[in-house]
C-alpha cells in the first residue's frame, strides 16, 4: 500500500471519527458491507490455513479476490450512487453514504494488503518447496527469457494493439475488469509525433498465465504471468521511443443493470442492450501496480473520474485471481482435496420407477453429500415417461450445458406441456439464461420471465402424471440452483415428494407465476413476497410467549445472510424473553450478537470450509412439536420482499431430525472450521485442539476415491 494514500484516507477519516464512532455504537445495527468485507476476510484465513491441501489454499485466495471484485461492481457502486443523488440520510447502522464509503475504503485497504502479503509471504513460498514456481521477470534465467521473448513474438504481439494517445486518439474506454498498461513514452515516432503516454490492453483471448516448457523450467512447473511478459518486452510494440516505464491497472465499474420493466415490452431484449453496455458503466475502483509514479495514477483517475480514496495499489500482480488457472494446470492430487462419490439415499438407488419410490415416502437430500443424480433422474424419467402430461420448473442459474435444460427439450419435443419459469435478471447470469430461454422456446418450451418488479429465485420442479387413480403430481422443492457445478460444491437440501396438499401449494404458485389473479392461499408453503415475512415474525413471537411461559424455547437457523430488520429486532425480542437463539450465517449479519440487555441470548457463527455453506433452514422448537423449514430464500429485504420464494416444511420426522443434525446441530458443534460474530461486528475463529469440523463429520459418510492420491 501507498503510504501517501493511507495518510490521506486517515486523514479523512480522523475527521469524522467522533461523529462516526458514536453513531456506530449507538445503532443496534451492524453495516451490511462491512459484513460482507469480513466475509471476505473468513475467505482470505483459509488460504493462510495449513490444514487446508496448498492449490486449495491458492483457490480461497482467488476466491477472496473475485469476491471483492463483485463487492465493488454491486455493494459500492450502490453506496456511491446514493451519495451521488443527494441521499445522505443514515443507513440502519447509522452511517451516511459518505461514512459508510470511508469506513469501506479503510477495511478493504487493510484486505488488500492482507491479500498480497498472504500471495507473497505464505503461497509462493509454499508452492516453492512444492517445486512450483511462479517467477517475476528479475527471476528468468537467460534461458527461459529467450524462449519467453519468442513467445511474446509468435503468441503476444501479433494480438496487442498499443494505442498511443493524441488528440486523434483520445483516451479509451476501458472495459470492466480488464488488465490495462499505461506506458510511459520518450521519443518521436514515424509520423513525428511526440506522444507522452499510450496504452497496451491486454486480450480476454490470451491466457493469464504462461507454463514454461519442461525443457527450460527450472522446476516440476514454472509459470509466469502474462503481465509479466508484456512488461517485459512492451518496448517492441515501440520501436525507435524510449520506454519509460510500463504500469498494470484495471478498473472496476458498477455492474447493476438498469431496465424499467414496466416501461419495456421486450424484458429479453431490453436486457440484451443494458448488457452490451455494463463492461463500460461507471467507475468504482482504479487498481494500479505497487510502483506506479503519481503522475500516472493522477492521469488515470482525472480519465476515470476518481479521486485517491478510490485508487487500490498492488504489491503484486494487479487481480491475484488470475492465480486461479494454475490449479488445473497442475496434476497433484495431494495438493487438492481428495475426490468423492456422493451417496444416493436408499430406496432412489435401486431399479424400481423413482416415481414408485417418491410415491411411498418424502426424501430429503444433502447435497454435494448425496449425489444430485435423483434430480437429474426424476426429470429425465418425466421426459420419457408416456404417462407424464406436464412438467413446470424454475431457473435462476443452470449452467451453460445443463442436462436438465437439455431433458426439458426433450420432454417439449415428445408432446408434454413444459413450462419453465426464467429468471433473466439473475445477477451475471443475465445473457446466458437469455440464450438459455431461446433455446427452450425454439423447442416448443412455454417460458416464462416471471414478474415484473420481482426475481423468481424460488427452486421448484413440478411433475403431472397419469396414474391408475388419476392425475398425480411429484414435486423437487430446494434451497440451491438446478445447477450440477454447484450441487458439487455448495452445501443445499432439496426435498422429493409426492405429497399432494405440497404439490397443490407448488401448483398454485406455478399458476401465479405463469397467470394473473390475486393472491393465492397455500396450505403448507410458506413464499415471498405474500406470506414468508410475517410467518418468520409469527413463528419468532411464538417461541417468544412459550418462553414468557417458562417454556423451552427455540429459534434455530441457517442462511447466507440476516439484513432485515424487523426480523433482526424480533429476535432481539425473542432474546431479551429468554429465546435460545441460535444462527448459522455464513456471509452478511447485520445483527449484534451477546449485546448485553439486547441480544445477550443470541450466538451467531459462521461455517467456511471446502464447500460454500448455501443452505436456508429454519427451525422453531414449538413447544416440542418441532418445525423446520427448507427456503431458497435468506432473511434478507431482496429475498422477502421483491423476490418470488419457496419456503417448505419438512413434515417427516425421520427427514426434520436428520436436517436438524446436518445443517444445524453439527454446526454448532463444530470448533474447527466456525467463526463466532462478536458485537462490534468482527469475528474470532474457533479453534480447539481436538477440533470438530461439520464438513468433516458428513464427508465421513461418502465414499472415497481410492486413486485420488495417485
Amino acid at each position: 500500500m501507498a503510504s501517501n494514500t493511507r495518510s490521506l484516507d486517515h486523514h479523512a477519516a480522523a475527521s469524522n471519527d467522533a461523529h462516526e464512532k458514536a453513531a456506530h455504537e449507538q445503532s443496534e445495527l451492524l453495516n451490511r458491507e462491512l459484513s460482507l468485507i469480513a466475509f471476505n476476510r473468513r475467505v482470505l484465513e483459509l488460504s493462510q490455513d495449513h490444514n487446508i491441501p496448498l492449490l486449495e489454499r491458492a483457490r480461497f485466495l482467488c476466491i477472496s479476490c473475485s469476491n471483492l471484485d463483485e463487492f465493488y461492481e454491486v455493494r459500492v457502486a450502490a453506496v456511491r450512487q446514493r451519495m451521488e443523488h443527494g441521499v445522505n440520510a443514515p443507513g440502519a447502522d447509522g452511517r451516511t453514504p459518505e461514512e459508510a464509503l470511508s469506513a469501506i475504503r479503510q477495511s478493504v485497504e487493510d484486505l488488500v494488503e492482507a491479500q498480497y502479503q498472504v500471495f507473497n509471504q505464505e503461497l509462493l513460498p509454499a508452492l516453492a518447496k512444492e517445486n512450483i514456481l511462479i517467477s517475476t521477470r528479475e527471476q528468468w534465467s537467460t534461458k527461459q527469457k529467450r524462449w519467453l521473448y519468442q513467445h511474446f513474438q509468435k503468441e503476444i504481439m501479433p494480438v496487442l494493439s498499443p494505442l498511443g494517445l493524441d488528440p486523434v486518439h483520445p483516451f479509451p474506454r476501458i472495459l470492466n475488469k480488464s488488465l490495462n498498461f499505461a506506458v510511459d513514452l520518450d521519443g518521436t515516432d514515424a509520423f513525428g509525433r511526440e506522444p507522452d503516454m499510450a496504452l497496451v490492453r491486454a486480450p480476454r483471448s490470451l491466457p493469464r498465465v504462461i507454463q514454461i516448457p519442461a525443457s527450460h523450467a527450472e522446476a516440476d512447473y514454472q509459470f509466469v504471468f502474462l503481465s509479466d511478459v508484456i512488461q517485459a518486452f512492451v518496448d517492441e510494440l515501440f520501436p525507435g521511443m524510449a520506454v519509460k516505464g510500463c504500469y498494470q491497472f484495471r478498473v472496476t465499474r458498477n455492474s447493476e443493470l438498469f431496465v424499467d420493466e414496466e416501461e419495456v415490452e421486450d424484458l429479453a431484449r431490453a436486457l440484451e442492450g443494458e448488457l452490451m453496455e455494463r463492461g463500460f458503466a461507471e467507475p468504482v475502483r482504479l487498481e494500479i501496480i505497487r510502483d506506479c509514479p503519481a503522475d500516472v495514477e493522477l492521469f488515470l483517475t482525472s480519465k476515470f473520474g476518481l479521486t485517491r480514496a478510490d485508487v487500490y495499489r498492488c504489491d503484486g500482480p494487479v487481480n491475484l485471481n488470475r492465480l486461479s488457472s494454475i490449479y488445473s494446470l497442475i496434476q497433484r492430487r495431494s495438493l487438492k482435496y481428495r475426490k468423492f462419490q456422493p451417496a444416493i439415499p436408499a430406496g432412489l438407488n435401486t431399479n424400481e420407477s423413482i416415481f414408485s419410490a417418491i410415491a411411498k415416502r418424502d426424501y430429503v437430500l444433502h447435497h454435494p453429500y448425496d449425489s444430485f443424480m435423483p434430480v437429474v433422474e426424476l426429470l429425465r424419467q418425466a421426459a420419457h415417461d408416456p404417462n407424464v402430461l406436464a412438467i413446470k420448473q424454475t431457473l435462476y442459474r443452470t449452467g451453460s450445458d445443463s442436462v436438465l435444460v437439455q431433458l426439458l427439450i426433450d420432454a417439449a419435443r415428445s408432446g408434454k406441456d413444459v413450462t419453465v419459469v426464467v429468471e433473466l435478471r439473475a445477477r451475471f447470469d443475465e445473457q446466458a439464461n437469455i440464450s438459455l430461454a431461446t433455446r427452450l422456446q425454439e423447442a416448443g418450451v412455454q417460458v416464462v420471465y416471471g414478474i415484473v418488479g420481482h426475481k423468481t429465485h424460488a427452486k421448484m420442479l413440478l411433475v403431472v402424471r397419469r396414474e391408475r387413480n388419476g392425475l398425480r403430481r411429484y414435486v423437487h422443492l430446494g434451497t440451491g440452483n438446478y445447477h450440477q457445478g454447484t450441487a458439487k460444491a455448495y452445501t443445499d437440501w432439496c426435498m422429493l415428494s409426492a405429497n399432494q396438499v405440497i404439490a397443490e401449494d407448488v401448483h398454485r404458485v406455478f399458476q401465479q407465476l405463469s397467470g394473473l389473479g390475486r393472491v393465492l392461499k397455500l396450505e403448507h408453503l410458506l413464499h415471498s413476497p405474500f406470506t414468508l415475512h410475517q410467518a418468520m415474525i409469527d413463528k419468532i413471537q411464538r417461541e417468544i410467549e412459550f418462553a414468557k411461559q417458562g417454556k423451552p424455547a427455540k429459534v434455530h437457523a441457517k442462511m447466507n445472510s440476516l439484513t432485515e430488520e424487523k426480523i433482526i429486532r424480533a429476535l432481539y425480542q425473542a432474546s431479551q424473553a429468554g429465546v435460545e437463539v441460535r444462527l448459522v450465517i455464513r456471509g452478511i449479519c447485520c445483527l449484534r450478537p451477546g449485546v448485553p440487555g439486547l441480544s445477550e441470548n443470541i450466538e451467531v457463527r459462521s461455517i467456511m470450509g471446502r464447500f460454500l455453506e448455501h443452505s436456508r433452514i429454519y427451525y422453531f422448537h414449538n413447544d416440542g412439536d418441532a418445525e423446520l423449514y427448507l427456503s431458497s430464500a435468506d432473511w434478507m429485504e431482496r429475498n422477502l420482499f421483491h423476490r418470488v420464494e419457496s419456503c417448505a416444511p419438512v413434515l417427516r420426522a425421520d427427514n426434520l431430525k436428520r436436517v436438524y443434525r446436518e445443517s444445524i446441530q453439527l454446526a454448532l458443534e463444530d470448533n474447527s472450521q466456525a467463526w463466532l460474530l462478536q458485537g462490534d461486528g468482527s469475528y474470532r475463529r474457533l479453534q480447539a485442539n481436538d477440533g470438530s469440523s461439520s464438513q468433516a463429520k458428513l464427508l465421513e459418510s461418502v465414499a472415497w476415491e481410492s486413486s485420488s492420491y495417485a
